[in-house]
């Protein structure tokens, strides 16, 4: 499904589209291809796109080959979706250590098109975090690793 949804394929493309998306929530996928999660997410978010087209610009990103923001956004476990508005970096409590990304694939179509329109009216009221609609059973649980340099 992901050949259903564009691709950005390099640090330029991915900064244009940050910079670019205006009064839509700007959705980022960084994933591989290959890799089965990716797909089911894909799948999730290519048949959604269309009906969130009014609140969303959905995107497909290989973590391969924009390592400097697998870096800056700490993507170790893939797919991770990140989330911008008006360039803005958006956060969201899911209930866990974690409010820069969604790890893992979205449940459910519902999941995702909430959350999205939790984002975007949150955005619009000048928010740059907010609260998870899904519910929190339906929230990958994973730990997060820190290490020193």
């Amino acid at each position: 499904m992901s050949f259903f949804l564009p691709k950005l394929s390099c640090k330029k493309d991915v900064d244009e589209a940050i910079k670019t998306v205006a009064e839509k929530v700007l959705v980022l996928r960084f994933g591989r291809d290959e890799d089965s999660v990716c797909l089911q997410l894909d799948e999730i978010l290519s048949k959604t796109a269309h009906d969130l087209s009014n609140m969303a610009s959905i995107y497909l990103v290989d973590v391969d080959r924009v390592p400097v923001y697998k870096r800056y956004f700490d993507i170790s476990f893939i797919p991770s979706t990140v989330f911008f508005f008006n360039g803005q970096h958006m956060k969201v409590d899911y209930g866990s250590p974690d409010h820069t990304k969604f790890v893992g694939s979205f449940k459910s179509k519902q999941d995702f098109m909430d959350l999205i329109e939790v984002i975007y009216r949150g955005a619009m009221r000048g928010k740059l975090i907010v609260h998870s609609p899904i519910d929190p059973r339906n929230i990958p649980k994973y730990d997060l690793l820190y290490h020193d340099i």
